[in-house]
């Protein structure tokens, strides 16, 4: 079976900054460094991510590249002595992620939109770019459209801010990561392992088991 455009392109943006397509990128980031930070574009970059999280060339759809600095945040350096271990100055990183942070801005630049999704279009030094889809909840079109239609009821409304596009559920746990470990489905399941078996936080004083009185009979010990 013939593979389709949308599969080479995938695989030319698994390395996005070498061979032919690695030129391309590098006219498009000096072009890109002397836009605004937030810029409406007529159609996405990379189409066939932009297809695979649900966006239409069809009225009601828009998308926006946003432009977000890199690296850890940065604080004022203390006037009073300190260690330099203690100057904090260095080290702090924000606990969204740059994803987010740009989904955020577009919202708030276009306030009458909700946020679908967004995806990576490149980086340079300086810079991150990202591509957020947004959507017109009032517009005919995507009420007509059973497909898309879900992002006017109520309940998605300010979705960025409160976690539920992906990159917000990523950061919320509540997608696939690296191992079970630190997701909200392992968080769960270890809170009702604790409930089950009476066991008092690990912090509190005297921390220790308290067991069911069925299981100390199992055991054959005395309680």
């Amino acid at each position: 079976m013939a593979n389709s455009m949308y599969h080479y392109m995938a695989l030319m943006w698994k390395r996005p900054y070498e061979g032919e397509h690695g030129l391309l990128m590098k006219e498009r980031l000096v072009e890109w460094r002397r836009q605004p930070s937030i810029v409406r574009v007529e159609k996405p970059t990379r189409i066939d991510r932009a297809r695979r999280l649900g966006y239409k060339a069809k009225p009601g759809f828009v998308v926006v590249r946003v432009r977000v600095r890199k690296g850890g945040l940065r604080k004022p350096r203390p006037r009073s002595g300190r260690r330099p271990k203690r100057m904090g100055v260095y080290g702090h990183s924000p606990r969204k992620s740059l994803r987010l942070i740009a989904e955020e801005r577009a919202a708030r630049k276009y306030r009458n939109l909700e946020v679908l999704s967004s995806y990576y279009v490149g980086e340079d030094g300086l810079y991150k770019y990202y591509e957020v889809i947004l959507v017109d909840p009032h517009h005919p079109a995507i009420l007509s459209d059973p497909d898309i239609n879900w992002i006017a009821s109520p309940s998605q409304r300010g979705r960025v801010f409160r976690g539920k596009t992906s990159a917000g559920r990523r950061i919320r746990g509540l997608l696939a990561v690296r191992g079970l470990r630190g997701t909200h489905k392992h968080k769960w399941k270890k809170k009702q392992k604790e409930r089950k078996l009476r066991k008092r936080h690990e912090a509190s004083r005297g921390a220790r088991l308290i067991a069911p009185k069925e299981i100390y009979e199992e055991l054959g010990i005395e309680k």
